[in-house]
């Protein structure tokens, strides 16, 4: 794993951790300057993702331990804020409810929290293996795979989302084929609890509203008293869409200054 620090030595401290299939560089490439202004940034590149092919993504629980070695290590076991995009949300949820480290400000971002049993995830992890094999050789099969991408993100694809598009899928096409196996399996059947409260945080749900009326249950299910903060806007689209970057970073502001 890699930790990467940059943007104000004394100003808060920001850590960001990607989706699925992202390095940290991908996920936030676009908005990393415009935090970088305001925050002390702790950039997180997962197992599988440090350049490293021959070492795979291992499990949510194993590369979470890790994080909070680094934050106790490094950090005095609490920073600011932690924002996980997607299933990097989940993290945010497992560092919370674990308690090994404090985090004041939790932000969910756009995140499905989608949870079932291991048979379940079996078989959902044997289709998604099957569309990326040969796909980085085979031009046709790797449009099928952009199209499942698309289709499963419910991205509306123009001429500023294209771009991101084009780079997830390559980079997730030159993963070590178990990276994603493992990240998409570990973070299905890795349970998160129900009601988490910790004294002293908050967790903030930045809500995505065209991914559907169904994610909102999850994140009253899994935390208490969530603050969730609604854009009509597609999964994550501030990563990609400068219409939507100022509005969620400044309620990132307003929350991380409460």
């Amino acid at each position: 794993m890699t930790f990467d620090e940059f943007g104000i030595e004394n100003e808060k401290t920001l850590m960001l951790l990607p989706g699925t299939a992202c390095t940290w560089q991908i996920n936030f490439g676009q908005v990393k300057d415009i935090l970088a202004q305001r925050y002390h940034l702790i950039c997180v590149n997962y197992d599988g993702f440090d350049g490293d092919a021959s070492i795979a993504f291992p499990d949510m629980i194993t590369v979470t331990e890790k994080i909070e070695k680094y934050i106790n290590d490094n950090h005095g076991g609490r920073v600011d804020g932690a924002y996980g995009s997607s299933l990097g949300g989940s993290f945010v949820g497992l560092l919370v409810q674990r308690k090994n480290i404090h985090i004041d400000h939790g932000f969910i971002g756009s995140s499905d929290l989608d949870q079932g049993s291991p048979f379940v995830a079996k078989i959902m992890t044997k289709i998604i293996g099957g569309a990326i094999a040969g796909a980085s050789e085979n031009p046709k099969k790797k449009k099928r795979f952009c199209k499942m991408l698309e289709a499963g993100i419910g991205m509306d694809i123009n001429e500023e989302t294209q771009g991101f598009m084009d780079q997830f899928a390559d980079s997730l096409l030159a993963l070590n084929p178990k990276t994603i196996s493992n990240e998409f399996y570990s973070d299905y059947v890795t349970p998160l609890e129900d009601n988490i409260s910790i004294p002293g945080t908050i967790v903030h749900v930045i809500y995505a509203l065209k991914m559907g009326k169904k994610y909102e249950k999850r994140y009253r299910k899994h935390f208490a008293n969530p603050d969730i903060i609604r854009f009509d806007m597609q999964h994550e689209a501030w990563m990609f869409e400068a219409k939507w970057r100022r509005p969620v970073v400044d309620a990132i502001d307003k929350c991380m200054a409460g």
